[in-house]
Parts: C-alpha cells; structure tokens; sequence
C-alpha cells in the first residue's frame, strides 16, 4: 500500500472510529482454513456471551465493522475479511460462489466453537449471512441484512460489469464510478471521509480479484428471494433510501437515509438497528 493511503487510512480511522481508543481490549487476528481459502477474523472475546459476527460487502473489508466492534463491550465480537479482500488473499478454490461463502462463514463458527451466533451483514455479507442462516438455521439466533441484493445474476449484468472491467486499469476512475454507486451525492459532500475510506480499501484489491468478486456476488449470483421462504431465524433488513437493491414485501425493510453503504453513511441508525437484532 503507497504510504499515501496509509496516511488516509490513519486518518480516517482517527476521526471516524474514535470510540475505538476508549475500547483497550484489542481484536485478536486468527487465519482460518476454510474449503474456499485461509479467510482472517478478527475477534474481541467476552467469556459466556452469545457473539456477534459481522461480514463486509464487496470492495470493503472488515475495518467497516471497527465502530460497531468498539460500541458492543458486553458480548463477543468477531469480524472477517472475506475472500479476495483485507487480509484474505490466499483463497485456493476457484470459481468460487455464494453457496461457498455460506459454507464459509459456517465453517468459520464451528472453527470458533460457537453454538450459536448473531450475524450482521453489509451486502454481500448480507448474501452470504441469509444462505448460511438456511443451511444451519440453529446456529443463528437471528440476522441483520444491511444493504442486501436479492436479484438474480443475468447476461445483462455479465455484459454490463463485462465491459465495466474495461476500465479497471483505469483504477481512479473506476473507483469514482463505485462511489457513486455505494454513496448518496449528499454523503459524498458532507461526509468526504466515506469515499475515502472506499478508495483506500479498494488499493487492495487486484484487477482480477475484482472481477472475480464480481462473477460470484454480483453476475452469476442466484436469486435471494428464494431463501426468506425457508428461513427459520428471525431476520431484519435495512436499506438506504437510495439503494438501488429492492425491497421484497415478505420481509420487514427499515430505511435509512443514503445509498448503499448504510454502516458508513447513517452509523447511528444502523447501530441501533444492530441492538435490534440482538435483543430478539
């Protein structure tokens, strides 16, 4: 990383996650072996506590979770960078998909010898939580989707990000085109630091681990609506009034003001959604 973003990171995090120097408990790093690669997790232990465990979306990685993280002092905490992104670089299948990072995210809890958790999901983190909650629905108590696509991959969205991937090389601009995707126009001005945020942990990420981010999460990503039927945990939903993911009518949907990084556009809001969650 140039020592640019790492001053940007610096920044970011002093002013952003200012809660977090009042928390002196640190989070432990720990790499998993998982069917999908080594995946990194990041976890804060309070003994005899049902844990939270939080999951990033696409281009981010699991610093997106630090405020929340420094805010819950009275259970367990855990986070992870998911494939391709953070610390998670050394993935070994390929070709990977959702139902993949569902049996991750599974096997990562076994890992930790947890009975049950509650999982909160940004997005593709989201994705990942809903399909896991069906394969193992007694290891979750309930489930937060932030932010989450239920529509189906199509050959209209290959071609799209297709042609999109054109323009990685040109990294800055494609970076901009992402902002403008993730981030209301308003919280962009008012809120410089998120986009910077974007950029820095986009850096880390290949041009070829964004397209194949994109292939699993995105084009050739199953329908979502396909699970709420069969989930047997309880489930709550928030989107930005600005998303551009739907809103299915057979699930509750709280909206918030922004686009579609709710945990860094409305902090507040989204918090108190967690403690919803939790309190099931």
């Amino acid at each position: 990383m140039k020592l640019t973003n790492v001053i940007v990171l610096i920044v970011i995090f002093s002013n952003m996650l200012s809660a977090q120097a009042k928390d002196k408990r640190k989070m432990k790093q720990e790499t998993i072996n998982t069917t999908i690669g080594n995946i990194v997790v990041y976890q804060k232990i309070v003994p005899n506590t049902v844990p939270v465990i939080f999951l990033h979306g696409v281009y981010y990685d699991h610093n997106l979770w630090n405020y929340y993280t420094s805010r819950i002092t009275d259970r367990t905490v855990i986070t992870v960078d998911m494939p391709h992104h953070g610390q998670s670089k050394e993935i070994s299948k390929k070709n990977w998909n959702m139902d993949d990072c569902a049996n991750m995210l599974i096997e990562i809890i076994d890992y930790l010898k947890y009975n049950e958790v509650y999982a909160i999901g940004h997005s593709w983190g989201s994705m990942t939580i809903l399909r896991a909650s069906v394969k193992e629905p007694e290891t979750f108590r309930a489930i937060g989707l932030c932010n989450m696509p239920f529509d189906k991959g199509t050959f209209g969205k290959q071609l799209k990000f297709g042609f999109q991937h054109l323009l990685l090389p040109f990294r800055k601009f494609y970076t901009k085109q992402v902002v403008k995707a993730m981030f209301s126009e308003e919280n962009v001005k008012t809120k410089p630091e998120i986009s910077e945020y974007l950029d820095v942990s986009m850096s880390l990420l290949t041009n070829k681990e964004v397209r194949n981010t994109d292939r699993a999460v995105i084009t050739q990503v199953d329908d979502g609506t396909q699970y709420l039927d069969s989930l047997k945990v309880p489930v709550f939903a928030l989107k930005g009034s600005k998303d551009y993911v739907s809103a299915p009518k057979n699930i509750e949907m709280n909206i918030v003001e922004g686009a579609h990084t709710s945990p860094l556009e409305q902090p507040e809001k989204v918090i108190a959604f967690i403690k919803k969650v939790i309190e099931k």
